[in-house]
């Protein structure tokens, strides 16, 4: 296998590879701006520059020193070749480089967000000088709203084109472009042409800097004070890798987690902003019953105890739907608990909204048209425990039987809006009915037991993507108070009907079903911040 050295740690590699590329293979980091493994390679910023022994051919193939620094990024990698980044000519051109980008770069670092994660301090600290020797005044750059969701501050833009690319060659919508030369150079969008595609957050993800901000992260939250929890897309069936970024309990912004076999480095709009109903304030947070047609508080014990009880009475077939918004874990539970209150028990899975076509983009990335993350999941889950699992339709088609004998349901939803129709409502009729939810609709207020769930962000769980890939996430959040996690709720349900008491472990489930995650098992960094200074 060929090897190069870079910085006297010998890498092997495999194929056609930049020498950049290997030291990220070898846990090597080396300085870059313009570089993205996603998007084609411009060698720009210089500040990867390095000294470079290649074998010559025309000396026994002895390695001799490139005469000039050469980009790594841009360089391929071959066998024997020796690579330098930290001797004094390499040095001279970083400090050189990042003298030249902070020439008319703004000293506004406490008032920038991205300030903490930001590639300009972390490298004028190990790579610039420590004084400054630009004695001119620095050039002023407005600050444009370029788009519906990013805000650009241009006068702290290092040129990477970054964003550019990404919009020529990832979307395809070319909304951004250098405009002007030399040091008035600015990046900026089309005239009435706005930043408005569907993957536009991810320019922001991408600038190294603070040029490019989230409007909707803006001035909300310092990094630091973040705790970053590995998750996947709960909202459509792509199965996105993502971070849910989070500071004592409560959401702040979701940015996409690198997974080269199913989402690469980018989330749609929809995904990182789609969140908000996790933090709505009308979340269902108290179980409830019904008592002289009026809905009352009560105890979870209770709950459950009124739920098993109007099943068993009711008789004849229980319908339970499982939405595909649940984790397949819970799904499989639910089955379970269904099967101890009823000894006829029907099972589908939920409605599955699909808005539009699957668009895939040029580098492979796909936005899938289905917005439930797990209806796959589900179906196997209830498969499990049941030969046959109706799909919603199948499952109207069947109310609209009135010989179909069904006299009680158990109702799931956890979608992030209404998703209860008239003609559905008009199906349930005036039969017993059990709603786990999240949110209010129609039926909470017609439910004889409502008991409220939580979303998957405060849970742990698996979802199947549309490609049929199973992953694990963690809970990024606590429960809100009074809720309770579908899978919990189960179980209780299963104590209600003499079952041992157990709490809701994910992981043992998985093991109990079967199921193989086809990533490694997130581990959640559950570091709260709460650190002294942090209150200040």
């Amino acid at each position: 296998m060929p090897t190069i050295t870079i910085n006297g740690k010998p890498c092997e590699f495999d194929g056609k590879k930049m020498i950049i590329q290997v030291a990220d293979e070898n846990g090597i980091e080396l300085p870059r701006y313009c570089y993205h493994p996603g998007l084609s390679v411009v060698a720009s910023c210089r500040i990867c520059l390095a000294e470079i022994k290649a074998p010559n051919p025309r000396n026994d193939n002895k390695p001799e020193f490139i005469p000039k620094l050469m980009p790594t990024c841009q360089t391929p990698a071959a066998d024997g070749m020796e690579v330098y980044t930290t001797t004094p000519k390499a040095t001279a051109n970083q400090k050189q480089v990042m003298e030249d980008l902070l020439i008319n770069h703004p000293l506004d670092c406490p008032v920038c967000d991205q300030a903490g994660e930001c590639k300009l301090q972390d490298y004028s600290y190990e790579y610039g000088r420590a004084e400054s020797r630009f004695q001119e005044d620095k050039i002023k750059q407005p600050v444009k709203d370029i788009g519906p969701n990013v805000k650009l501050y241009s006068d702290r833009c290092i040129m990477c084109t970054r964003c550019v690319r990404f919009t020529r060659e990832v979307t395809e919508t070319s909304e951004l472009a250098v405009f002007g030369r030399g040091s008035h150079e600015q990046i900026d969008v089309f005239p009435g042409v706005p930043l408005d595609n569907e993957l536009s957050g991810n320019v922001v993800d991408l600038c190294p800097v603070g040029a490019l901000l989230d409007k909707d992260f803006l001035f909300t939250q310092r990094v630091w004070f973040l705790s970053s929890t590995p998750s996947i897309d709960g909202i459509t069936a792509s199965g996105d890798n993502i971070w849910i970024e989070h500071n004592k309990g409560k959401i702040y912004r979701v940015k996409p987690r690198q997974n080269d076999e199913i989402n690469k480095w980018w989330i749609t709009d929809e995904v990182r902003y789609g969140w908000k109903f996790v933090a709505s304030e009308d979340r269902l947070n108290q179980p409830q019953r019904q008592q002289l047609n009026e809905l009352i508080d009560c105890k979870w014990d209770k709950a459950c105890e009124e739920a098993k009880k109007g099943i068993k009475t009711a008789g004849d077939k229980c319908v339970l739907m499982v939405s595909p918004m649940l984790a397949t874990e819970e799904a499989y539970l639910l089955g379970q608990a269904a099967k101890a209150m009823s000894d006829d028990v029907v099972f589908a899975v939920g409605p599955v909204p699909v808005d539009g076509q699957d668009k895939t983009f040029a580098n492979g990335y796909t936005i899938s048209a289905e917005k439930a993350p797990n209806a796959r999941g589900v179906r196997q889950a209830l498969e499990k425990v049941s030969e046959s699992v109706l799909s919603y339709e199948e499952l109207c088609e069947l109310l609209a039987d009135k010989k179909s004998g069904v006299k009680s349901f158990i109702l799931t939803g956890n979608y992030p809006s209404d998703w209860v129709t008239k003609d559905f409502a008009k199906l349930i009729g005036r039969n017993f009915l059990v709603l786990i939810d999240t949110l209010p609709s129609d039926l909470v207020k017609r439910a004889n037991v409502l008991m409220p769930s939580v979303t998957w962000a405060e849970k742990d769980g698996s979802f199947v993507n549309h490609k049929g890939i199973a992953q694990a996430f963690d809970a990024a959040i606590p429960e809100l108070e009074g809720a309770k996690s579908e899978g919990q709720i189960a179980l209780d349900l299963l104590k209600a009907c003499g079952q041992e008491a157990k709490r809701y472990n994910a992981a043992a489930i998985r093991t109990e079903m079967g199921i193989e995650t086809a990533v490694n098992e997130p581990k959640a960094d559950r570091v709260e911040s709460e650190m002294v200074f942090a209150e200040l």
